[in-house]
């Protein structure tokens, strides 16, 4: 991204990302991340606590920066270098920090909120669950109230960050006899007796983050830890819908750009038929179409950034967030796909990370909704907001030369 349109802020931000990915991240912790002899790193996290990156949205009495969303995906590219793991659990104070800055009180976002962003508190949003991750209404967790306290018994599943979190936010069915969407609630519960992570999965990329299953086993939760409303999740879920979407899309830039880069710098040294291969059009063809699909990824990434910033959510923040995950990781598999091919067997090989990145993109287009799930809000958006108003500039359709033909336009 060309520096001279960035402010000296923004500017700054993401130079100081950058280096905190270039300078603070061993190149051991992630080679042992996806090796798993690390499951989950919170001296990383702790780490970009000190330098005050995480939560950059959020109030500066709380720890974070003040800053809008514009910033965050600036910063968040920069650490999607990292691959999708470091990427997630940078990410998890916004996600989960949305929920506490939007619905939770004053002494809520003190007791949570403040330490998630001092690098105290490690987080996790446990959503998904065995039968099934995209059918959120579906959710079987339950949380009984009983007095001053909800007992919450369920579990769930392929939860980042769940091995080394002090702290989940639980979706839970609190009302059984209700509408599906009427019937949950948004609970922050801590790291306690009743709730066990087991580490039981084998994953093929995105490593070393944490991601298990956990249990919870008549867990006792304070009835001052529910987010916004009883059986009020939906409203929950859908502001949740921009950070965990947002944070993806942006994470996914980084890590699409760092293949591109190394495939590029590859076709530039590597020589074939007595000359470099990025001077074959079947090599440079792949640079260039990787190269416009990447920079129309940030383009859309970052226009729904600043769109958030001023219209907040409403189905049309939504319709665009959503476009902007899919489209993002959708390139992001494309282009290190491209990258691999554009260097060949070597590619293939753990002399390169690309098959590394591979692997991590391959998951950006399942997680947080996958990119059918996206469709679907596409379309359902787009729809509402088509019918609920005129055409958007002429009525196009009435310049045709039989546009009025009696009898040729039948619907039904």
């Amino acid at each position: 991204m060309s520096n001279t349109i960035l402010t000296a802020e923004q500017l700054a931000l993401r130079n100081e990302a950058r280096t905190f990915a270039r300078e603070e991240v061993p190149r051991q912790l992630l080679l042992d991340m996806d090796a798993e002899k690390v499951h989950y790193p919170r001296e990383y996290i702790q780490n970009l606590a000190a330098k005050r990156l995480l939560g950059l949205r959020f109030p500066k009495e709380l720890g974070g920066r003040g800053l809008d969303w514009f910033h965050e995906v600036l910063a968040l590219e920069e650490i999607g270098v990292l691959g999708s793991s470091l990427a997630c659990l940078f990410s998890l104070p916004s996600i989960v920090g949305e929920a506490i800055n939007v619905f939770c009180s004053s002494e809520q976002k003190e007791k949570f909120l403040k330490p998630m962003l001092e690098g105290r508190m490690t987080v996790a949003e446990a959503l998904t669950e065995p039968r099934g991750g995209s059918d959120f209404f579906g959710a079987a967790a339950t949380a009984r109230r009983e007095g001053d306290f909800y007992i919450l018994n369920g579990q769930k599943r392929f939860i980042v960050g769940a091995e080394g979190a002090d702290l989940f936010m639980v979706y839970a069915r609190t009302n059984p006899d209700a509408a599906s969407h009427r019937a949950i609630s948004a609970l922050l519960v801590e790291r306690s007796e009743g709730v066990e992570v087991q580490h039981v999965y084998g994953l093929m990329g995105t490593r070393g983050g944490g991601t298990g299953r956990v249990y919870f086993r008549d867990v006792r939760v304070p009835v001052e830890n529910l987010i916004g409303q009883e059986n009020g999740a939906y409203e929950v879920f859908n502001q949740m819908m921009i950070p965990e979407r947002m944070t993806s899309a942006a994470g996914a830039l980084g890590l699409a750009r760092a293949a591109l880069e190394i495939a590029a710098r590859y076709a530039d040294r590597r020589k074939a038929f007595g000359q470099k291969i990025r001077e074959f059009e079947g090599v440079n063809f792949k640079v260039a179409e990787s190269l416009t699909r990447l920079d129309a990824a940030r383009a859309l990434v970052h226009e729904t950034a600043r769109i958030i910033d001023r219209l907040g959510n409403s189905g049309y923040v939504r319709r665009m967030v959503s476009e902007s995950k899919k489209f993002a990781t959708d390139t992001t598999w494309a282009v290190v796909n491209e990258a691999m091919q554009v260097m060949g067997g070597i590619g293939y090989t753990n002399v390169y990370p690309i098959e590394r990145l591979l692997r991590d993109a391959r998951l950006m287009t399942i997680w947080t909704g996958t990119n059918e799930i996206m469709n679907l809000v596409i379309q359902h958006e787009y729809y509402k907001e088509l019918l609920a108003a005129a055409p958007s500039a002429r009525d196009v359709e009435a310049d045709a030369l039989s546009a009025n033909a009696e009898g040729e336009k039948v619907y039904e």
